[in-house]
């Protein structure tokens, strides 16, 4: 691959730490601006809005292709859940998919919220994740519906609580289109939902299931594979 950055005067070092601390934190472009300017890094918010449009999805694209060669996912179960976001008064639907651990598979916005958005949704799913062998949802008639095409329903489960892993993948979300003046169209809510997912799934440690000098080895390698990126 080319190099990227080839047309840029800053260095990739800093194209790479915009990218991360807007996408990564809530953080409007403004204050990205104000938190690199106090690392003597003078740019402006229009210059991190460009990056993330231009960079952001190369990178969300690489670490999903590098996550689906290695295979670190599952596909013993998935979650399956949608949420409502809101575009120009207009109400549109998030669907995530989400393996058993919490790592999020696949995002996908659509303006309906019925048995064809869902059957698509599964497609994409499984076109790059392969079939899993039990599929969670909520009690959603368009899953069933779309798993009777698909010719998955015997696999699908539903409950009150056995999707609360899906339905807690959407916090981190919800957190940063809070620091959004929320999104223009539903292209932009896709590539953003798609960039923060894959973002998300790579600096997403656990902090509170390892111990701490594991958490900063398994920190530092994440960091040093981010740098990698485009390189």
């Amino acid at each position: 691959m080319k190099n990227p950055f080839r047309y840029f005067n800053s260095s990739p070092e800093v194209i790479r730490l915009t990218i991360m601390m807007y996408v990564r934190y809530p953080l409007s472009l403004r204050q990205v601006e104000d938190r690199l300017s106090e690392r003597g890094i003078d740019i402006c918010h229009e210059t991190v809005r460009f990056w993330w449009n231009r960079f952001g999805p190369m990178f969300a694209a690489e670490i999903r292709e590098r996550r689906a060669r290695s295979q670190s996912y599952s596909q013993w179960r998935w979650h399956l859940d949608e949420v409502f976001v809101r575009i120009n008064g207009e109400r549109h639907f998030l669907w995530r998919a989400v393996d058993h651990e919490g790592e999020a598979l696949e995002v996908f916005a659509t303006k309906r919220w019925d048995r064809k958005a869902a059957l698509k949704f599964l497609k994409c799913a499984m076109k790059r994740y392969g079939r899993p062998w039990s599929i969670v949802t909520d009690r959603l008639q368009s899953y069933g519906a779309a798993m009777k095409v698909i010719g998955n329903a015997p696999s699908q489960e539903s409950g009150r609580w056995l999707n609360n892993r899906a339905e807690n993948s959407h916090q981190p979300f919800r957190r940063r289109e809070g620091a959004m003046a929320k999104f223009r169209d539903i292209k932009t809510l896709q590539k953003f939902a798609s960039v923060h997912a894959s973002m998300h799934n790579r600096f997403n440690l656990d902090r509170n299931l390892t111990r701490r000098d594991t958490f900063k080895q398994n920190r530092s390698a994440v960091l040093a594979g981010w740098r990698e990126l485009a390189a």
